[in-house]
């Protein structure tokens, strides 16, 4: 017997909400499957688990807070311990499961996927190992299943005879049985004001419906976002200079107030905890941009604008590459001793609608090319804004980057995120005079600085630490 446990999501985190099960007690569950939505005061994030076996019982009710630590969930770990019965039936894992256990053929990943594509699983021929609905499957469900009505729940009331031969009136769209693709925070806010979410037009990714559409439709307003605001939205997601610029604002519902109430205070803490327990040293230089543009216009003008890349994408990857050639600003100090990560996992400061900052990080940046890199960068932004994080995103980030370009911002120092030891910040890329061999020129340039801590590093490595950034951008075709 093993236990899922609330884990936690972040060096400031102390407790957890359940927002949403994506299990049910007889499914059999592999380890790293979503399994999980919690609410940490900072987002909603999906959680996996760390324990394979048959799901035995749910211990924490959705909408239950409870700390870090407490049990979540009981996870036998094979059929044979007795426990892992659900009405009554044994438990059976995927590969000895027949049609009457047809839902443990379906992963909790997969069926969190058909649960956010309105597609009922059950009904799907998996392709996959012992018969296994896969998410291929699924996708494949969404693209030809229509929108079903829902089954009549009573006798239908008496109405005006129709004659048998004459068709059934038209009377309007028929009511949607399946789920709305939507985050948990959406469908959690509309439930709060009585809204029914199917009858939101979803602005989000994919036609998703996001809080923003909720509170539009509360407010009567009943629209999609602008042109401007979509655009932006795009801009933003492309690139790290735009990671923390803000969207549109919105007057926030009571509940998303107290939620930023709630958030602000955690930030608050850490950062206070950040600035009496580490010795901050600040460094900062200005970074030559000439090549790394100039490159990039080359590449750009031989791809379609959706795959251009943007100058962000090259600063992230020479600070994840600087970052494991210099270890001081890689790692963690924790129980008075620094640990260096072997492991460049980058944190992007991504700003949150109606305020409030998370990083998640993107694993092994150091070893992405600039276009995945890129790519998931938009991807982790989105997800961010949607709720839609996962543990390890938030658990992981070795070090952080903060960006404030796009809003003007020529030079940012950032609070060190405990129990990291060093933060980047990156300004507006602006043009300026430079001076070389005598030679007076206008180059495009941006301000790099970097707070670190005093405890594991001092400023000669910091400084090394920045000129190598400015190093791998005079050569950008070999980043």
């Amino acid at each position: 017997m093993g236990d899922f446990r609330m884990p936690s999501l972040g060096a400031d985190m102390e407790h957890g909400k359940m927002v949403e099960w994506l299990i049910k007690p007889g499914d059999y569950v592999h380890r790293g499957d979503v399994v999980a939505v919690v609410d940490t005061d900072k987002t909603v994030m999906d959680v996996e688990t760390f324990e394979e076996g048959v799901v035995a019982e749910l211990l924490v009710d959705v909408g239950t807070t409870v700390p870090i630590g407490t049990p979540l969930a009981r996870i036998t770990q094979t059929p044979d311990d007795g426990a892992g019965q659900a009405g009554g039936q044994p438990a059976v894992p995927p590969a000895q499961a027949g049609p009457e256990a047809a839902t443990a053929q379906v992963p909790p990943p997969v069926r969190h996927l058909a649960h956010q594509l309105g597609v009922d699983p059950s009904g799907i021929r998996g392709t996959g190992k012992h018969g296994a609905v896969t998410r291929a499957d699924v996708e494949r469900a969404a693209a030809v299943q229509p929108a079903r009505p829902v089954p009549e729940a009573g006798p239908v009331p008496k109405a005006a005879p129709v004659p048998e031969a004459a068709p059934a009136p038209a009377a309007g769209p028929a009511p949607r049985a399946t789920r709305v693709r939507s985050s948990p925070r959406a469908r959690r806010l509309a439930d709060q004001l009585g809204v029914d979410i199917g009858t939101v037009p979803g602005t989000g990714p994919d036609g998703a419906v996001t809080e923003a559409d909720i509170q539009r439709a509360v407010q009567g307003a009943g629209a999609p976002a602008s042109a401007e605001g979509t655009a932006s939205a795009e801009t933003t997601a492309a690139g790290a200079t735009a990671a923390e610029a803000q969207p549109a604002e919105e007057a926030p519902p009571s509940d998303a107030q107290d939620r930023l109430s709630s958030l602000r205070r955690s930030i608050g803490s850490l950062m206070t905890r950040s600035k009496q327990s580490i010795p901050h040293y600040y460094v900062s230089t200005t970074l030559d941009l000439r090549a790394a543009i100039g490159w990039m216009q080359q590449v750009n003008e031989q791809r379609p604008v959706a795959s251009r890349l943007v100058p962000s994408a090259l600063l992230l990857k020479a600070t994840a590459v600087a970052a494991r050639e210099i270890p001081e600003v890689n790692g963690f100090f924790t129980d008075g001793v620094f640990r260096p990560s072997s492991t460049v996992h980058l944190g992007v400061a991504v700003a949150l609608r109606h305020g409030g900052l998370v990083a998640p990080a993107i694993h092994d940046a150091d070893t992405l090319a600039v276009d995945v890199l890129m790519q998931k960068l938009r991807d982790l932004v989105g997800r961010a804004r949607a709720g839609r994080l996962q543990r390890a995103e938030m658990a992981d980030p070795t070090i952080t980057v903060t960006n404030l370009g796009d809003l003007g911002v020529e030079s940012v120092y950032g609070v060190i995120y405990p129990p990291q030891v060093a933060m980047v910040g990156l300004g507006k890329v602006v043009e300026q005079p430079w001076a070389q061999d005598g030679m007076l020129g206008v180059r495009p340039a941006v301000t790099a600085t970097l707070s670190a801590d005093h405890r594991v590093s001092d400023g000669l490595r910091g400084a090394r630490f920045l000129a190598r950034i400015d190093e791998l951008l005079q050569k950008p075709e070999e980043l």
